[in-house]
């Protein structure tokens, strides 16, 4: 009997349907169409709140319909100037033509397979610019997880299976994420930390060198903080039990601020010497932000691990941590990872923002960023008195709110001038430990034209406020 083969069956497939085309890239302008935010956003927002918990909160309650650049057009047709760049995260511009192309070609190939179950290339790739890019020449190795809070706890979990200790240091106004070790070494309580403890243990804090507020004044701020920094952690942890010390280069959450000269290099140094493990918190700092492509270099910092995230993958979800090949190769295998833990598709992105970063010399547009505003800065905190202090580095600045005469810190300013430029078309965040600060996140690419057009509105909304602030105080 002669065997028959049946003939193959008809694959059945559903229709795929034709790719859109792209939209025209938005002309960098502000333009009000509406009222903020238009009828179509309020109604929206209304089926939001009925659909959404109620624990996400909004800046700006617009609804999007495109961004590209520096500019954000919502549904009602507004265009809104962008100077949050989703929280340093699109420095490369919202829908970098390049970082778009990157994530289509790589979704056409396969959007997911989980690095630990079968390989592929762009985890490898994206690794080794990390290596190259970060501080050191020492011999690297990366690891790749999805979100910023994932970065620090993972780096954790690092330095403490590495020094074989379990004490963590953080420092005073510091943020480093929402889950429960991240939540735990951020500084602020509302809205981060309330009603959600009890905290992961072993977590302790230090004095950060804030040259505004720093009880000594400014000129002591670096040997104050550095001497009571030592205090607390010879005499109340003990040294032998720490195995990391996490500080971001600049504090983002925690109002943008920049410690002072000699901080961080006397705390990466004071590390070392106790073997402990120094990580630098750049996820939002890191790639260009600061002006240089990672802010421990602005004191020539080299820190044993590195966090990043955010400006890394132009908006796709994808952090890192980067560090010395024998803390990084001293947890065993298995032990770290995630089933979106490098994403292909956020791989292919990042690789995509690097090489912009990199060729279009983002770092030095940041320069260029700092010294159209910073002066501006400056100069409207001398003619109002209501501007403690303007800080920031690159493209990452912020004017601290007092009450007039005062370093009393006034958080209804900082509310009251968002509020203005979110009403006139320009998005900005208010951050710090007390609510006060208004910080300048724009992407890198930004036209120094728009620039100046936001920067008029913010003049003009702190300028208003001054006056009110006068009259209510005469």
């Amino acid at each position: 009997m002669t065997d028959t083969i049946a003939p193959p069956v008809a694959q059945t497939s559903l229709p795929v349907p034709s790719a859109l085309p792209a939209p025209e890239p938005l002309v960098q302008r502000r333009l009000l169409q509406t009222q903020i935010p238009g009828p179509r956003s309020v109604e929206l927002q209304r089926r939001r709140e009925a659909e959404v918990s109620g624990g996400f909160g909004v800046t700006l309650p617009v609804f999007v319909e495109q961004a590209s650049g520096a500019i954000v057009l919502d549904v009602d047709g507004n265009q809104l100037i962008d100077l949050a760049s989703g929280i340093a995260v699109t420095s490369v511009g919202a829908s970098a033509p390049e970082v778009v192309a990157a994530v289509a070609e790589q979704a056409a190939r396969f959007t997911h397979t989980c690095f630990m179950v079968t390989e592929y290339d762009g985890f490898v790739d994206v690794a080794a610019a990390l290596n190259r890019l970060t501080p050191g020449d020492h011999e690297k190795r990366t690891a790749l997880f999805t979100t910023g809070a994932e970065a620090v706890e993972n780096a954790i979990k690092i330095a403490r299976t590495a020094t074989g200790r379990e004490a963590v240091v953080v420092l005073d106004h510091a943020y480093h994420g929402r889950t429960l070790l991240t939540m735990t070494m951020t500084a602020k309580h509302v809205p981060y930390k309330a009603g959600f403890g009890p905290y992961a243990p072993e977590v302790y804090r230090a004095p950060m060198a804030y040259p505004f507020r720093a009880p000594g004044g400014p000129e002591r701020a670096t040997e104050d903080a550095l001497a009571r920094l030592e205090e607390i952690v010879l005499t109340q942890i003990g040294a032998d039990r720490v195995a990391a010390i996490v500080a971001e280069p600049i504090q983002g959450e925690g109002g943008f601020i920049v410690p002072s000269p000699g901080f961080l290099p006397g705390v990466a140094e004071f590390a070392r010497r106790h073997g402990i493990v120094f990580i630098a918190d750049e996820i939002q700092t890191g790639f260009g932000r600061t002006g240089r492509m990672f802010a421990s270099e602005h004191e020539g910092i080299v820190p044993d691990l590195i966090t990043t995230a955010k400006a890394l993958a132009g908006g796709m979800p994808l952090s890192a941590v980067t560090g010395r090949a024998e803390l990084m190769n001293a947890v065993p295998p298995g032990s770290i990872g995630g089933t979106y833990a490098g994403n292909p598709v956020a791989c292919a992105a990042a690789l995509a923002a690097i090489e912009i970063i990199e060729r279009d010399d983002l770092a030095g547009r940041a320069r260029d960023i700092e010294h159209q505003v910073l002066p501006r800065l400056q100069a409207l905190a001398a003619q109002t008195g209501i501007i403690g202090d303007v800080r920031g580095r690159g493209a990452m600045l912020a004017m601290e709110l007092v009450k007039p005469g005062t370093t009393e810190p006034d958080a209804a300013a900082a509310k009251a001038i968002a509020a203005h430029c979110h009403a006139e078309g320009v998005i900005t965040l208010v951050c710090g430990t007390f609510s006060n600060v208004i910080r300048l996140l724009p992407p890198l690419v930004i036209e120094p034209e728009l620039l100046a057009d936001a920067l008029d509105v913010i003049e003009q909304a702190v300028r208003e406020h001054a006056v009110q602030s006068a009259e209510a105080g005469a």
